[in-house]
């Protein structure tokens, strides 16, 4: 079984920074593509930034420049680091990866983050 473990978020003032990782563990032959989603309450989940396995990047457009997405092959981990963070970044955040040999998604456990003004 594979299993996604996320770890980092917290309570930030407004304009601060946060740094949110995610690691696979189990039976994992490899990874695709690495994405991290965030649902607030009330709202639909939506993107917020994914990578390929060759480092392709890609943020939802309110995003951009604000958010930064990375990966470590090595350590079936991706990375989410948040900077000027505002209060309607107050999600619960998700990791996603498709991962061999189903490339079926598998899910984080979600990980709050909360900015308050």
């Amino acid at each position: 079984q594979v299993q996604l473990v996320e770890s980092g978020g917290g309570l930030v003032q407004a304009g601060g920074s946060l740094s949110l990782s995610c690691t696979a563990s189990g039976i994992i032959f490899g990874i695709n593509t690495m994405g991290w989603y965030r649902q607030a309450p009330g709202k639909q989940r939506e993107l917020v930034a994914s990578i390929s396995n060759v480092g392709s990047t890609n943020y939802a457009d309110s995003l951009k420049g604000r958010f930064t997405i990375s990966r470590m092959n090595a350590k079936n981990t991706v990375y989410l680091q948040m900077n000027s963070l505002k209060p309607e970044d107050t999600a619960v955040y998700y990791c996603n990866m498709k991962i061999a040999p189903t490339w079926q998604d598998y899910w984080g456990q979600g990980t709050q983050v909360t900015v308050s003004s």
